[in-house]
């Protein structure tokens, strides 16, 4: 039996984070993803859950959290028509292959393994958040053949190793290859549930030794239910908020944010 207070702390730090992914979300239209999983691992470790394979359940919880929010997402962006369906029936395949990859390698590595992908994916991510310009391109179009093949997989894989949808990578890829930003933004939903939904199945099998209360396989139960309460709750108030003021310079505050929460995990997998 677990102790009440502890899971009383759980349940606080749970609503506390869900909240804050949710208003970042709505305010800056980035996936949880990014914030959940370091923010996941800081608490679970805190309260005594750390294992060698606890970002195992941080990275599986996370995704989790996105099959709800990808759906609900894809099918707002559709009702507006903004929803590239030929993109996602074309690059579909690739990414969930990529996904299932992604999470069978996940399953081996032991958690710090883990801390260091993710810090070295989050420091790309939060430096082209910084420093990325609007007029780059890469061609006039999403791109066929074995560069669907490479860049699809490689975005499915990627983003499972970090626990996240398909925004982080998926947007910026369509705005290289000229498809409008929400185009993208819409189309990147569904590749959040292309990734989410095999990597999913996949973790709720694997054996977890030391793992939070109420964990199946590797999914966290009452982080995935509160999280997606809380966000229900705070998102709409993050998009209230990004249409009251400029959202570019919060949008640069939480890039260097990124970048720190990248640096720390790296500094944690260093024992330092």
């Amino acid at each position: 039996m677990e102790d009440p207070t502890l899971l009383l702390t759980l349940l606080a730090l749970l609503l506390a984070i869900g909240a804050f992914a949710g208003v970042i979300a709505g305010l800056l239209g980035v996936g949880g993803g990014i914030v959940l999983v370091p923010a996941f691992f800081f608490t679970f470790e805190q309260l005594g859950y750390g294992s060698p394979q606890l970002m195992q359940v941080c990275l599986a919880t996370s995704l989790a959290t996105i099959i709800v929010t990808s759906v609900r997402s894809v099918l707002a962006h559709n009702r507006k028509g903004a929803v590239d369906w030929a993109i996602l029936r074309a690059w579909g395949p690739w990414i969930a292959a990529g996904a299932v990859l992604g999470m069978a390698l996940a399953s081996q590595l032991r958690s710090t393994t883990l801390q260091i992908i993710f810090g070295v994916l989050a420091l790309i991510a939060g430096l082209y958040m910084a420093f990325g310009r609007a007029d780059w391109r890469l061609g006039p179009q999403m791109p066929g053949g074995v560069t669907r093949t490479g860049l699809g997989g490689a975005l499915g894989f990627f983003s499972v190793l970090m626990g996240i949808g398909g925004g982080t990578f998926g947007v910026p890829l369509m705005s290289l290859y000229s498809l409008p930003i929400h185009r993208a933004v819409a189309t990147a939903a569904g590749f959040g549930l292309i990734i989410a939904l095999p990597s999913v199945l996949g973790f709720l099998l694997l054996d977890i030794a030391v793992k939070p209360p109420f964990t199946v396989g590797a999914v966290n139960l009452p982080a995935f239910a509160v999280i997606i309460a809380m966000t229900l709750i705070t998102t709409p108030l993050g998009v209230r908020l990004a249409h009251a003021m400029d959202p570019r310079p919060l949008k640069r505050a939480f890039a260097v944010f990124i970048l720190v929460v990248a640096l720390n995990m790296l500094r944690k997998a260093a024992g330092w």
